[in-house]
């Protein structure tokens, strides 16, 4: 029992360390306001402009840290689940699929502050890619240097994220698709099932797990380690452009030393990923029961 417990000693302590104490240090910090203890953090944060920037909407979308964080992920988060999974599918049987597969996985592996970089040589007039590929189209409106503008950078930061997610959610359906007995799509072929019917009926039902990972994993990181990327190519700006809810958090915190404030932002983040996780959690449950 004793060297049980000694065994277990080391990873406990850093449990406490690193995961527990950190909870609760930020959720006790979150009740500290300037006039005492009490609720006024939460809701400062719930009723700010900061949050939702409703002086924004004259101007027109992207408006708010929140509403910069859902609309990446609605945009990010299926991209990068049907890219990976278009991907996976596509390279099952592919001679040097696994080569292929490790250029794709590069970008995940890439730090985002390198990936920040090199987007800004791509978005940015008139050397970058993307705006001399509009202007060979003809579209002068996007023959711009995106990262002046609030909409065209969020929209390039998005996909930029999506090329360095994609690798993630490839390599995870493709361990998934390993998993299927290649009996199934044999007897499906056998029975008259095209293609579709075999992706709809076998293929999604058994990777179902996978996908489920998958988006958890993919949430998160639409909510929370997008800081490294918007740090690097605009701190947020301009304006409140690409300023999502972590980036305030550290500009609440850091720069204008409102720490208590900070801390309630965050907690309110963490139940706003806890909550769609649950919903999402529940939604696939009731599918597969």
């Amino acid at each position: 029992m004793i060297r049980r417990l000694f065994l277990w000693l080391p990873a406990a302590i850093l449990l406490i360390v690193l995961v527990l104490y950190p909870i609760v240090a930020t959720l006790s910090l979150s009740f500290i306001t300037p006039s005492g203890v009490g609720l006024n953090n939460y809701q400062s944060v719930l009723g700010s402009h900061d949050t939702f920037n409703s002086a924004c909407l004259e101007q027109g979308p992207p408006c708010g840290t929140l509403v910069n964080n859902l609309l990446w992920t609605l945009l990010h988060l299926p991209l990068t689940l049907f890219l990976g999974l278009f991907l996976a599918i596509l390279l099952q049987n592919v001679r040097g699929a696994s080569i292929i597969k490790s250029l794709i996985f590069l970008g995940m592996v890439t730090p985002l502050i390198v990936i920040g970089v090199v987007l800004r040589f791509i978005l940015e007039a008139p050397i970058g890619i993307v705006p001399a590929f509009f202007g060979f189209l003809g579209i002068p409106s996007l023959d711009v240097s995106w990262i002046t503008s609030p909409t065209t950078l969020l929209f390039g930061l998005i996909m930029g994220t999506v090329w360095s997610w994609t690798g993630f959610s490839m390599i995870v359906y493709s361990a998934g698709l390993t998993t299927i007995p290649k009996d199934y799509f044999e007897a499906a072929r056998v029975d008259g099932a095209g293609p579709v019917a075999i992706f709809r009926f076998i293929t999604i039902p058994l990777l179902m797990r996978f996908i489920q990972f998958a988006f958890i994993l993919t949430l998160i990181t639409s909510f929370t380690a997008l800081f490294s990327l918007i740090f690097v190519m605009t701190t947020g700006g301009p304006g409140y452009g690409t300023t999502t809810l972590e980036v305030l958090v550290y500009q609440k915190a850091f720069k204008q030393g409102v720490f208590g404030y900070a801390a309630a932002m965050g907690i309110v983040l963490a139940v706003i990923v806890f909550a769609i996780s649950i919903v999402q959690q529940r939604l696939l449950r009731s599918r597969e029961d």
